[in-house]
């Protein structure tokens, strides 16, 4: 008991991201897109504008996650360094790496760039650590990869995507071995579609509007093959207005309590893989 007690408080805020070490649980939260921060001599450079950035950023992610015992939270804009894209995609340079968007002004320097890619290698050392800890403590263990995503690129006035090519919530699955966590995926999806989401029911579906090809699931998989399972969770930003950066708070914690409801239904999935 005195272990978990220690475990609960570990607590490591890295300037670029934090972590939160709990004993009693198998499954983790991870937003790695909900950093804005960037650092002053990329900021100089960059032609993007703020509330631009902002939007194609995960805002309140992290929050979604805040009652996981287990969770590590990105604090650097995407647009500084997208630890989702592998390490030779993961600053974009060019327009097409970022939805045709001009990000610079004027490039970043080489050494700019290396030092970013810095940030993207002590993560990933950071994180298989943690998740061997994890593993090493539980055995197998679960990685919700929280992500959010726009459906009014058009405009604010616009009609949204077509509500059948954009669920609530996206389950990406495609670099995990589907077929042995099944339990664990099926788990989520079946709290996520029977939660009260401010009087409704959500839409949650599988591969449909993302297929969880980032990199973090990725790294996930081939590095814990057997003991290591990480959906991508991509919600719908109907937690807030993806044009003014405003959330709606009341969604926001129902969300927050989407996750953390699902726990125990992803610790008893877990004991049911073979």
């Amino acid at each position: 008991m005195q272990e978990d007690a220690t475990r609960a408080d570990n607590v490591i805020a890295n300037p670029r991201w934090t972590t939160h070490r709990g004993g009693t649980s198998p499954v983790v939260g991870t937003a790695i897109h909900d950093g804005h921060a960037v650092r002053p001599d990329i900021l100089r450079k960059m032609r993007i504008s703020e509330d631009e950035r902002l939007r194609e950023e995960d805002p309140f992610t992290g929050l979604t996650i805040g009652d996981l015992r287990n969770r590590i939270v990105f604090h650097q804009s995407r647009f500084e360094i997208d630890l989702n894209r592998p390490r030779d995609g993961a600053v974009y340079l060019r327009p097409e790496q970022a939805w045709g968007i001009d990000v610079w002004r004027e490039q970043p320097s080489p050494a700019m760039v290396a030092e970013s890619l810095a940030i993207h290698d002590a993560y990933y050392a950071m994180l298989e650590a943690y998740l061997r800890d994890i593993e090493e403590q539980h055995g197998r263990f679960v990685v919700l990869d929280i992500h959010s995503y726009n459906h009014r690129r058009t405009g604010p006035a616009a009609d949204p995507t077509d509500p059948e090519k954009a669920p609530d919530i996206n389950i990406g699955t495609h670099s995990m071995d589907r077929e042995r966590w099944a339990p664990v995926v099926d788990a989520f999806i079946d709290v996520a579609r029977s939660f009260d989401f401010l009087g409704r029911r959500l839409d949650v579906r599988e591969n449909v509007a993302f297929e969880g090809r980032g990199q973090q699931t990725r790294f996930i998989h081939e590095r814990f093959p057997e003991n290591g399972c990480a959906p991508a969770v991509e919600f719908k930003k109907i937690f807030m207005d993806e044009w003014t950066g405003m959330p709606d708070p009341r969604a926001v914690a129902a969300l927050r309590e989407l996750v953390n409801a699902s726990v125990p239904a992803l610790e008893r999935a877990l004991r049911e893989v073979s």
